[in-house]
Formats: C-alpha cells, sequence, structure tokens
C-alpha cells in the first residue's frame, strides 16, 4: 500500500467528467494520481515539491491512484467509500462541495440539506452516507482521561465525534485539544466548529 508520495509537480490536467489528475514525478517516475479539485486549487506552481496522501483502488484490475492534500482527508475518503453506493467519483465530490470540517459536522450531525448541495447526492443517499458513518461512530472509544481545558462540556462530545470521524485516535484528539485550548480567545467561544477548525490546523503541523 502506498501511504504517501513526495515529489515534485509534473502537471495538471482536467480529464474525462469532473476528474483533475496530476502528475507527481517522484524519483524520475511520474504518478497520475486523480485528486479533488479543491487541492488542485491550491496546489504551488509546476516544479515545486509537494507530499500528498494516496488511496489505491483496483477495480476491474485496473488501477486508480487517488491523491489527497491531508490524512485527514483521505480517511475521510475511505471512510465515504464503505458506505452503500458511494463510489470515489462521488466521495470526491462531497470533498469538492465541502471543505473537511464542514462535511464531517454534516454528516455526525445528520445535516442531510447541506449533504445534498453535492451534484449526484439526493436525499436518500445524504441520509444512508449519515446512518452508515454514525453508526461506526458509535463503535469508537471517546478518550477516558479528562480534559484539564478544552471546548465547553455543551459542545465537547461534537468536537469528539467530528475528529474521530477523520480517522485521529482518542489520544491524539485527547493531546491536540489540550494544545489548542491554549489559545485564550478560542476557550472563551462556544462555537464547535471553531475548535474543529483549530484542532484539525494543528494535528496536521505536527
Amino acid at each position: 500500500m502506498i501511504s504517501y508520495l513526495k515529489g515534485t509537480i509534473a502537471g495538471v490536467v482536467k480529464g474525462s467528467g469532473n476528474r483533475v489528475i496530476l502528475t507527481l514525478e517522484v524519483n524520475s517516475c511520474g504518478y497520475d494520481l486523480q485528486i479533488p479539485a479543491r487541492l488542485a486549487q491550491q496546489l504551488p506552481a509546476t516544479g515545486e515539491g509537494i507530499q500528498v496522501f494516496t488511496h489505491l483502488q483496483i477495480r476491474e484490475e485496473q488501477p486508480v491512484l487517488y491523491g489527497f492534500g491531508s490524512v485527514a482527508e483521505r480517511n475521510l475518503f475511505r471512510q465515504l467509500l464503505n458506505v452503500s453506493g458511494i463510489g470515489a467519483q462521488l466521495a470526491i465530490a462531497l470533498l469538492d462541495t465541502l471543505e473537511l470540517p464542514d462535511l464531517v459536522q454534516a454528516i455526525v450531525t445528520a445535516n442531510t440539506q447541506l449533504l445534498i448541495q453535492t451534484p449526484g447526492v439526493g436525499g436518500k443517499t445524504a441520509e444512508r452516507i449519515c446512518l452508515e458513518l454514525r453508526n461506526k461512530l458509535a463503535d469508537w472509544h471517546l478518550p477516558t482521561a479528562p480534559l484539564t481545558s478544552g471546548p465547553p462540556p455543551a459542545i465537547l462530545e461534537d468536537v469528539q465525534m467530528t475528529l474521530l470521524a477523520l480517522g485521529y485516535t482518542a489520544s491524539e484528539v485527547s493531546q491536540a485539544l489540550q494544545a489548542v485550548s491554549q489559545n485564550a480567545g478560542l476557550a472563551k467561544s462556544a462555537n464547535s466548529e471553531d475548535w474543529i477548525r483549530q484542532t484539525i490546523t494543528w494535528l496536521g503541523s505536527q
């Protein structure tokens, strides 16, 4: 399994449909990866170096390599693929339509109206996404050690579940919340979205 590739951008082209293909040169070898259009807009110039987190899918003996800008985005992509009726293209469309924290928040809170903004996602599909992924969340264990600081109790569970949905471990979530809580301005906020965004940023910098 290829976890990630680190190399230089050889080119970015739009393929059939809404597919965006990134060609990444790694040790004189070119890899074609399908990436979300949102990531394509954030890439540096051709010839610049980047690291892309990957997912390899083999269907009908045809391997396809997908690339993502963060581990969290790749983890959510993989979880979406586990939902019945959700293929790779629809999973990428969801990632393109909503920013990562907003997409996870919509799933955790069963906000189907937000999910159906994605082309190809109807009401029944949105309900299935929420149902199947929330069921998975029920099997996860939240940090057992009490936080000495962190989000207000009213939103703590929401923040924890969202981060766990992105594939972070309970210990990573606890550590991140402790670190982010040092931001005094954020500690006074009762907005779960602010906590989620800041915590994901902190985790991505580690």
